[in-house]
């Protein structure tokens, strides 16, 4: 039998953004299942706030952004809505990068 605690709900291998609410987050949800095929997307909604996470590594692209706003998207306007994010980040005009250097 496994136990969980909250102290140890931090043990995971989890990475990604963490956005303020509205139009930017609802689009990002979107363009990381678009940008991560084959990965299991963890989506926590705090109504301030979604946490978007993958397992090791989570890509966010600016095509996908634009696809799911319907109009054209610079990847900056996603760091205003970027309140945090878990692991460690790597960023271009043309991407995000969410992983771990190092697995628990």
């Amino acid at each position: 039998m496994t136990s969980h605690s909250t102290g140890d709900a931090y043990k995971n291998n989890r990475v990604g953004p963490i956005l303020r609410a509205g139009e930017v987050a609802q689009a990002a949800i979107q363009a990381v299942e678009d940008d991560n095929p084959g990965k299991e997307i963890h989506v926590e909604d705090r109504t301030a706030y979604i946490r978007i996470e993958c397992d090791n590594e989570c890509i966010l692209t600016r095509a996908s952004m634009e696809n799911a706003l319907g109009r054209p998207f610079q990847m900056r306007e996603l760091e205003i809505n970027l309140g945090s994010f878990s692991g460690q980040i790597d960023t271009s005009p043309e991407r995000i990068r969410f992983y771990l250097a190092q697995r628990l």
